[in-house]
């Protein structure tokens, strides 16, 4: 019994346990596994509710510290699973369950125990480790930024603060029992909506309706992004806003959409705090430059038809000028099928449409633009009524002949540039039926669309009216012979296959039928019946059939096909042969492998590449199999052969070590040549070059008709298509002396002549020498006749052998003797005097040593400097080129006819005639009228050939008439006879023919002819040409001209030019290069426009080390850019103006009275001087004088601006590009000297250390070349241009092909056949005397302003085309000046082009003496008024009164004396 109840009482209470443990265990692991989960996913909830506890105290999991001792917030500690981390949870979350709010890491390392406590003011938690205490805030609410981020954080502790737009507890949020200041429920938030919610940005007012604002008392500001901030106006619930000027709003292009977002924001004046914002949309509707576009836009925006313009205010377009609201009622064009043109015929193109606007009263018709490959074609359109319009007649074309079908754009304007939609993208497909289709058959099988058809007169596919009407010669797709005959086989593949048939073979051609029926059954392949396949066939050009079964019988044949019919007109018959091979097997590697397969085998046989799909088993499994195929690497370069041969070539490719027999093979004058190749492993094999026989052994390099290697039967490479081989002649030795034994000393070169030893190849092509000296090979040097080795150490007698290729040549032996031995005494005596010389040679280097360290580091110095400077200047090149050529592009990008600054015909013809003189009398009225009737009688001589021939001849014989009044005479009497250039040509044709005639009467030099301006004649050449070539300068030359200039231009600003010598950094000209390292930075400044200063800021590139006036100048250029030089305002007139971010405001000048003088010397300012930094703001304005700029008026007229430029003087002609080189003149009262960037060395002030450290200012002659590099594009295409007698599309000027025609026939009349003669004869009249002074003159044909640095640049490039003009041969040397050396490889190809335009053109039809009697008439008749003849005719009498009796006398000569005698009185009678 006792036993009983002890077991009872055992038992009940291990069940007891053992149900409590599991509780407890449950309880464990439900609260680790939620804790583990919310670790690692953040998501799981944690429900304890208030003094709730585990049913076992061992794993209590209870609430350590109740928050301010509410028992709705409770602090977790997690100690029990090793962590270092704490809970904050809230036990009011869902269903009053437990939800977590934030986790803080509190401890480095270890468990947090469980004993917590708060601060005395409940902001802080304490909580231990083991080894730690830490202090925790028990908020952390600044973290959150936003009042929807607070508030949904769940933290009981934060809510929002909304005027100061912070997370914040209550009591630190100012004013917070006031109404919706402090938000603690997210329905409380501020929600902000806008009415409207985008407007156009010439619309300003809005209103925001705003919820939970609290008062505004102290007012609001609106804020639209970083544009503009303007005060809010409270209206109750409703603030009301104005939007930004449409200034200020950002530009709104097409690209960038028609729309602009901006974030608008609500900013408190109380606390300077945004507390709402939302997105606010500005729109463009005037950015929309179509109707669908328009219509279509998701704001409210109205297309005017008649205006072409899109607005926001329906007001704005009348109902009579076609407002639309809606795409349908837009004028569009609709779909229609392709529209098929074909090339050089012409056709109307007619398109429907719909709601085609009627142009009205003023407005320009309809236009058809169809762009081609880039370039655009205007046609004329009608408009039949709304819904049709029709590209009138014209013709097109599109070059290529590799394209048959090309679509290009199409659009329909009307008025001049307003487009009509073309939403269903409609293009027009020009087409040519030649093209890509040189057969029959790919002319048939074209697009039926096309109407193209084979020309069989012609042989070739084209439309049918261009085919001749002949019968049976035009076969069309759909007309009843439509068969093409001949066909042709080009290529079968594969060309073998097993007998058992099975082989689908590949045949390509011509004229393989049109359909498969026609080739269905007429296959054979080597006699076999080959059946076609359908899904192999492409008609006309493509045959895959099915071979069958040969016989044995059957070993190879040709391919025959029948199309439609087997007439001998439809058969063809290959070329290439089809082989029936036996498959052979030959081993197997390895032979064993494990059953789960995975082996790679290798197997080898013959004629394993045959048929068209090969298949390999095991048994009955398949086995994927790659096929190894012969790879042959042609050498990439050119190899040179010896006729002889055996000559070794290296073959590299892949699988070379399966051939068995390789061999090389040449062909040449139908004989064939074979070598033996030597295979060195499967990618490497060397072959022994054959020999040629050529006809003769001094032949010049031979190449071979055929060269190739015979590899097995691999026929692919039976010929090379393209061998890089070339045979010369075999090298050739001469024995050394009759007696075959040359005597040489130790160490003397062994020298070996002949001829041949190098390939006359014109490159560093050289071939292998061997040279032996008995056994020993010795290191040769070769040239074209000598063969130069370094004798080995050996004495005695020895063969001399040299081997090339595969041949050997020995031209006799050579006997090295020993030098004689000297005596004992001799040998010390040498000794000693060696031993002394030694020690006095120590002594010396010691000394020097010392004494040159300097020197040496200095010379160190520049080494480097030259090495850095070396590797420098292509990188310098490549990136000056990479840069200007986007400035330029961005300059020229819009230079068509309109974007040059072209001067009119009067401008540029005086300029020309009269230079440097601006208001000439032949421009102005005749001041004294009576002499009028005088001067008419005057003109009706000058009219008189006669008389105005001995006029002139008179003027030259007089020795008071000088080179200015030949000049001038010649100029007026042009000016005079402008409106009868057919009179002014027969005049100056019979003063060049008595020109040439004198020049070879005294014996001159024909080449001297025409060569300086010192006859009238020659001058009234000069303004012939001027007359006559301004039209092809505005149409053709200008551009390149201009571009030219302006590179020049542009490359010369990105350095640094000094304003006082005029020298650049970046030059052609040697005499204006700065010859010393100058440092610089380029700054960008943003200026603000004078004539619109509303208008954005303009962007400058500026150098820091600019003067005052050269800042101007660059802004001047980037606000006016298309403006031309004289409608801009000039740079002294203006002021530049720095505006300083303070709001500060300088005016900067080159001088004031912070401007920096030492030791005489004077130095402008510049940007860095009054270091202003970069992106600063700056202003152009009027001309003014500050405090801060005021100087005494003495200082002010002796160094301004403006007048410092007076101390640049000029010496010389005006054209002398020496002469150019400006001095420096110090200010005759201060003795001041001007400076900028560098001071002139010839002053004797100079320190020395200054002209050291320019010690190697020939290192910067590099940048001479960098410069040339970036420019050479423009310089080309302008002499390109006037050297090309197709010029664009223009033809040649007649008066160019006229007067070298005329010039020719003077020198058959004289019997001068020199072409040299004949050649400077032409670029004496024109290049020369034209073209360089446009080249080196570019204001006489652009209003533009030339600065010293452009001229000397200019000036250089003249020369260039001066040199490419002769024909005489210049040597140069280093001594040569260094713009001749600049551009001495190019002069050659410069003057090929020249001779190539002298030949065009002699080439030319000549030009009739009616044509250019036309011609002249029309250009008189173009410019009849240009010049005041009377005045003119008052200028040339002014000589006659100078010459009186000298013309008298001429007169007395002549057979009509009485009109000359009148000619001599009568003028005077009147004046």
């Amino acid at each position: 019994i006792y036993l009983s109840i002890y077991l009872s009482i055992y038992l009940s209470i291990y069940l007891s346990l053992s149900i409590y443990l599991s509780v407890c265990l449950s309880v464990y692991l439900s609260v680790y596994l939620s804790i583990y989960l919310f670790i690692n996913y953040k998501k799981s909830l944690i429900f304890i509710h208030p003094g709730q506890l585990a049913l076992c105290e061992f794993f209590q999991f209870r609430c350590s510290v109740w928050d301010n001792g509410n028992k709705d917030y409770c602090i977790v500690p997690l100690p029990y699973v090793s962590l270092f981390w704490f809970l904050q949870i809230r036990v009011d979350g869902p269903i009053r369950g437990a939800l977590e709010y934030e986790i803080v890491q509190v401890v480095d390392t270890g468990p947090i125990l469980r004993d917590m406590a708060f601060s005395v003011d409940h902001k802080h938690l304490y909580l231990m480790s083991d080894k730690q205490l830490t202090r925790v805030p028990v908020e952390s609410c600044g973290q959150y930024k936003s009042c929807s981020e607070c508030l949904g954080s769940g933290d009981p502790h934060c809510g929002w603060c909304v005027l100061h737009n912070a997370c914040t507890r209550k009591e630190q949020c100012e004013r917070s029992r006031e109404p919706r200041r402090f938000a603690s429920e997210m329905q409380q938030c501020v929600r902000l909506t806008v009415h409207p919610n985008n407007i156009s940005v010439s619309q300003y007012s809005l209103v925001l309706e705003t919820y939970n604002v609290p008062e505004l008392s102290d007012g609001v500001n609106c804020t639209f992004g970083d544009l503009s901030e303007m005060d809010g106006v409270v209206l109750g619930s409703r603030i009301q806003c104005k939007s930004p000027a449409a200034k200020e709003v950002p530009k709104i292009i097409t690209a960038n959409g028609d729309h602009h977002i901006v974030q608008l924001q609500l900013k408190s004046k109380e606390t300077g705090m945004t507390f709402a914002s939302t997105s606010f949309v500005f729109y463009n509707c005037s950015v929309h430059n179509s109707c669908l576009s328009c219509v279509e836009s998701p704001y409210r925006c109205h297309w005017c038809k008649y205006r072409h313009v899109c607005t926001h205010e329906p007001l704005n377009c009348h109902f009579l000028e076609g407002r639309v609201k809606v795409p349908e009622d837009c004028p569009q064009l609709l779909h229609v099928s392709k529209i098929l043109v074909p090339v050089d015929v012409i056709k109307p193109i007619t398109l429907k449409a719909k709601n085609l606007p009627q142009p009205q009263s003023g407005q320009r018709g309809y236009e058809c633009i169809i762009s081609i490959q880039g370039n655009e074609k205007r046609v004329p359109a009608l408009r039949f009524n709304s819904s049709s319009v029709q590209c009138q007649n014209t013709s097109y074309t599109y070059d290529g002949t590799e394209i048959n079908s090309l679509p290009v754009e199409l659009t329909v304007v009307w008025n001049g540039d307003f487009n009509i939609d073309n939403p269903a993208q409609n293009k027009v497909h020009l087409y040519k039926c030649g093209a890509m289709r040189d057969s029959c058959g790919l002319c048939l099988k074209a697009d039926p669309d096309y109407e193209c058809g084979w020309c069989e007169d012609q042989n070739r596919c084209t439309l049918k009216h261009h085919c001749p009407i002949l019968e049976n010669r035009w076969l069309e797709l759909s007309g009843a012979g439509g068969k093409c005959t001949n066909p042709k086989i080009t290529e079968i593949s594969p060309a073998r296959g097993p007998r058992e048939g099975g082989t689908r073979v590949t045949i390509r051609g011509e004229n393989l039928g049109l359909e498969f029926r026609d080739i269905a059954s007429h296959v054979k392949v080597a006699g076999v019946e080959c059946i076609p396949l359908v899904d192999g066939y492409i008609p006309a050009e493509q045959i895959v059939c099915e071979m069958g079964e040969a016989k044995h019988s059957q070993h190879a044949g040709n391919v025959d096909i029948c199309v439609a019919e087997c007439k001998p007109e439809f058969m063809a018959k290959s070329s290439q042969f089809y082989y029936f091979t036996m498959l052979t097997l030959f081993d197997l590697n390895p032979k064993r492998g494990p059953v789960s397969g995975g082996t790679q085998v290798t197997i080898t046989g013959k004629n394993l590449n045959a048929g068209s799909n090969v298949s390999v088993l095991f048994g009955e499994h398949p086995c994927l199999f790659h096929r190894f195929q012969l790879i042959f690497l042609p050498p990439s370069l050119s190899f040179y052969l010896a006729i002889s041969g055996n000559t070794p070539i290296t073959v590299r490719g892949t699988n070379l070590d399966l051939i068995q027999n390789p061999q090389i093979r040449a062909k040449y004058g139908g004989k064939e040549h074979i070598n033996v190749c030597e295979v060195q492993n499967d990618t490497e094999m060397i072959c022994q070059a054959p020999a040629v026989e050529p006809n003769n052994q001094t032949d010049p390099p031979v190449w071979p008709d055929e060269f190739g290697f015979i590899l097995d039967n691999v026929h692919s490479l039976l010929i090379l298509e393209k061998p890089n081989f070339t045979y010369y002649p075999n090298p050739i030795f001469e024995a050394f002396n009759p007696s075959g034994i040359l005597e040489l000393k130790p160490g003397t070169p062994v020298i070996l002549k002949g001829k041949n030893l190098i390939p006359l190849t014109g490159g560093n092509a050289k071939l292998n020498y061997t040279v032996l000296v008995g056994e020993k090979p010795c290191v040769p040097t070769v040239s074209e006749v000598q063969l130069l080795c370094e004798s080995p150490n050996l004495t005695g007698r020895h063969k001399v052998t040299a081997r090339v290729g595969g041949m050997e040549f020995s031209p006799g032996m050579v006997n090295i003797s020993p030098d004689s031995p000297l005596s004992l005494p001799a040998i010390v005596s040498i000794a000693v005097a060696g031993g002394l010389l030694i020690i006095f040679i120590v002594a010396v280097l010691i000394a020097y040593k010392r004494k040159s360290r300097e020197s040496d580091l200095t010379l160190k110095r520049l080494q480097m400097q030259m090495d850095n400077l070396e590797s420098r200047v292509a990188l310098e090149c490549k990136e000056a080129f990479a840069e200007l050529q986007t400035d330029i592009h961005e300059l020229t990008s819009d230079l068509d006819g309109a974007g040059i600054p072209f001067l009119d015909y009067r401008t540029y013809t005086m300029r020309v005639l009269f230079p440097g003189i601006e208001d000439h009398p032949v421009l102005r009225d005749l001041e004294v009228k009576r002499v009028e009737k005088g001067l008419k009688l005057f003109a009706q001589l000058i009219n008189n050939k006669v008389f105005l021939l001995s006029f002139i001849r008179t003027l030259e014989s007089q020795r008071s008439f000088s080179m200015r009044d030949r000049g001038n005479v010649a100029s007026l009497i042009m000016t005079v006879l402008q409106s009868k250039l057919e009179y002014a040509t027969d005049v100056l044709k019979q003063l060049l023919a008595d020109l040439i005639d004198k020049n070879l009467e005294s014996k001159n030099h024909p080449k001297l002819l025409l060569r300086r301006t010192e006859s009238v004649a020659e001058k009234m050449l000069t303004n012939w040409f001027t007359f006559l070539l301004y039209k092809f300068l505005k149409e053709c030359a200008g551009e390149p001209l201009f571009s030219l200039f302006c590179a020049i231009k542009q490359q010369m600003e990105k350095g640094p030019i000094d304003a006082i010598t005029g020298e650049a950094r970046y030059s052609l000209s040697e005499d204006k290069l700065i010859r010393q390292q100058i440092d610089y930075k380029t700054l960008v400044l943003s200026c603000v426009n004078p004539d619109n200063v509303n208008s954005p800021e303009i962007p400058v590139k500026i150098l820091n080390c600019d003067t005052i006036t050269q800042v101007k100048e660059k802004i001047l250029d980037a606000i006016f850019k298309n403006v031309p030089c004289s409608h801009r305002p000039k740079a002294a007139d203006m002021d530049l103006e720095w505006r300083q971010a303070s709001g500060a405001r300088m005016i900067l000048q080159d001088e004031d009275l912070t401007t920096k003088i030492e030791n005489d010397w004077k130095r402008l300012n510049n940007l860095a001087h009054y270091q202003v930094p970069d992106g600063s703001v700056v202003a152009l304005v009027s001309k003014q004088v500050t405090a801060y700029n005021a100087v005494n008026n003495s200082t002010v007229s002796r160094t301004s601006a403006s007048k410092y430029e007076n101390m640049i003087r000029y010496t010389g002609s005006p054209d002398s590009l020496r002469s150019r080189t400006p001095m420096i003149t110090p200010d005759l009262e201060s003795g001041v000297k001007m400076w900028h960037l560098v001071k002139n060395h010839e002053h004797g002030d100079q320190k020395e250390g200054d002209r050291g450290s320019k010690m190697v200012s020939e290192i910067y002659l590099t940048r001479l070349l960098a410069t040339k590099g970036t420019l050479q594009k423009f310089v080309d295409d302008l002499f390109e241009t006037i050297f090309s007698t197709a010029h664009r599309g223009s033809a040649l000027p007649l008066a160019i092909k006229y007067m070298f025609d005329f010039l020719d026939e003077q020198a058959d009349k004289h019997n001068i056949h020199d072409p040299h003669v004949r050649h400077t004869w032409k670029s004496n009249c024109l290049p020369l005397r034209f073209w360089v002074n446009m080249i080196k003159n570019p204001q006489f044909v652009f209003d533009i302003h030339k600065n010293s640095i452009t001229d000397a640049c200019l000036s250089v490039v003249a020369q260039t085309f001066m040199d490419s003009c002769s024909t005489s041969e210049h040597r140069l040397g280093k001594d040569s000046p260094s713009n001749k050396l600049l551009y001495a490889k190019d002069i050659p190809s410069y003057k090929n082009w020249v001779e190539r335009y002298y030949s065009d053109i002699g080439k030319m039809p000549a030009i009739s003496d009616q044509d250019m009697n036309a011609y002249l008439a029309e250009q008189s008749r173009m410019h009849m008024n240009e010049f005041n003849t009377m005045s003119s005719l008052s200028e040339i009498y002014s000589y006659v009164g100078k010459y009186n009796e000298e013309v008298r006398w001429a007169g007395d000569r002549e057979e009509n004396r009485p009109r000359l005698d009148l000619m001599v009185r009568g003028p005077f009678t009147f004046t």
